[in-house]
């Protein structure tokens, strides 16, 4: 539950109300700290919660978390997904992408540093995603 203290946290210094619907928001997708959850699954689950909550309100608050670092999202060729962001102090990261079961693994070094800097020099770049796909150990013994 420290996850969602600190991600209420978040939206209080930037003056967003902790609403009840929020909060189940929160605690739901802090379940998926490591694999990625269809948004029309959060907006399926949101309306077992909340039958009256608008599909715009849960996308609206998805996009607000997106932007302050709270989840991470993802398109697929399915439609978009999100993850719970669990690092709050390392909001630059990338990852490993397991195909078979879904699993994320966070890679804690930048392969782009390196590149930017030497093919971009002078540049200014806002921000990049780097995202490796394949199948994990788990999968592939599994196999």
């Amino acid at each position: 539950m420290t996850l969602v203290k600190e991600a209420i946290s978040v939206l209080k210094e930037h003056n967003l109300k902790i609403t009840k619907q929020r909060q189940a928001l929160l605690e739901y997708l802090s379940n998926y700290q490591h694999r990625y959850v269809d948004i029309t699954q959060v907006d399926k689950y949101m309306h077992t919660l909340f039958p009256g909550m608008s599909h715009n309100t849960i996308y609206r608050n998805i996009k607000d978390f997106d932007n302050l670092g709270i989840i991470e999202t993802q398109e697929k060729p399915s439609g978009a997904c999100v993850k719970y962001q669990c690092d709050f102090g390392n909001l630059h990261h990338h990852h490993f992408i397991c195909e078979k079961c879904g699993k994320v693994e966070e890679i804690s070094l930048c392969p782009l540093d390196d590149l930017l800097q030497t093919q971009l020099p002078g540049y200014q770049i806002d921000g990049h995603r780097f995202e490796v796909y394949g199948v994990c150990d788990k999968c592939r013994k599994d196999s």
